[in-house]
């Protein structure tokens, strides 16, 4: 599967979302997971674990069901932790001022020859080495 566009936690987060404030963005995080050609990260994959079972969060997951959802998200191309994708990582980091978080996501998206990636956490429009974000939710 050749992979064109990287899916940030945040989207992930918003296609569970039930919170009827947030229905607008749950419906284009859904569209979007419905498009061809998508890829995550295992730290993506974490991310949503953590996030989704957290004691805090508004509508809390059962780890059960948070582990239903990555199962089926594993559809996506998914980009692994190495060595290289951390190093370029930290490269972004100090180019571009960002997270080392931010900038792991950007190094897989890279990794895997993305050229959009889906995020609502970076600056729209910018490109990071030739990755342009998109915030789907402007």
């Amino acid at each position: 599967m050749n992979a064109t566009a990287f899916v940030d936690t945040n989207i992930l987060l918003y296609a569970i979302n039930v919170l009827p404030a947030d229905a607008r963005k749950t419906d284009k995080a859904i569209e979007l997971l419905n498009q061809p050609g998508l890829a995550v990260s295992v730290q993506v994959l974490c991310e949503f674990y953590v996030q989704a079972t957290h004691s805090r969060s508004k509508q809390r997951l059962l780890p059960a069901e948070a582990k239903l959802f990555l199962a089926t998200w594993r559809k996506y191309t998914v980009q692994e932790m190495t060595l290289p994708v951390l190093e370029r990582g930290l490269g972004l980091t100090d180019r571009h001022v960002i997270s080392l978080w931010d900038s792991l996501i950007l190094s897989a998206a890279i990794e895997l020859g993305c050229h959009t990636v889906y995020s609502e956490d970076l600056n729209d429009g910018q490109d990071y080495a030739g990755v342009r974000v998109c915030n789907p939710f402007l």
